[in-house]
């Protein structure tokens, strides 16, 4: 257990704190606590590389921590009325396909790049973005001009292109084309 690990785990521990705050309708507290999360995955990042202090366990829990931590603000967000439901559907039906579909696709073919798409990033920034939008404009009367409108029909768009892009990976991949890594 080293400093990085030690950030990713506090960052994984807050996320029962964001639920709460959305619930509790305190989202002014859930945006800057969403903004410390943001900041420690740069900081756990950073010292990890700079330092050499990379694991494999740094290498699960990250992630861990990111998706647990987006998929349960969207799942949130959406009961809470703050997002439509179809997106909030989307993006968990999407992150369950893409867990699903690695663990299938490498357990019945053979072990397969697992490093993500340049939609699946792309996508996963956009999805931040929503998420700082819809907090900072309810939570903190910032307005957003339409941009948490136009966020919605974006992140709807690389979320369908990313689970996509996964399954030509894995069509590929048990065909015996896609490279393994």
């Amino acid at each position: 257990m080293n400093l990085p690990n030690l950030i990713t785990l506090g960052r994984l521990l807050c996320v029962p704190l964001a639920i709460w705050l959305v619930l509790s309708h305190d989202l002014g507290a859930a945006f800057w606590l969403f903004a410390a999360a943001g900041i420690s995955d740069a900081i756990d990042g950073f010292i990890a590389k700079r330092f050499d202090q990379r694991s494999r366990l740094g290498a699960l829990l990250d992630p861990l921590a990111d998706k647990a931590l987006l998929v349960s603000m969207y799942v949130t967000l959406g009961v809470a009325g703050y997002l439509p439901n179809w997106l909030v559907i989307l993006v968990v039906f999407r992150d369950v396909l893409i867990v699903g579909g690695f663990i299938l696709v490498t357990t019945l073919a053979h072990v397969m790049r697992s490093e993500p798409l340049f939609i699946s990033k792309l996508n996963t920034a956009l999805q931040i973005g929503l998420i700082a939008v819809v907090l900072a404009r309810i939570g903190l009367g910032i307005p957003d001009l339409g941009l948490g409108q136009l966020l919605i029909f974006v992140v709807a768009a690389t979320t369908v292109l990313s689970g996509g892009g996964y399954l030509v990976r894995w069509g590929r991949g048990i065909a015996g084309v896609e490279e393994d890594r």
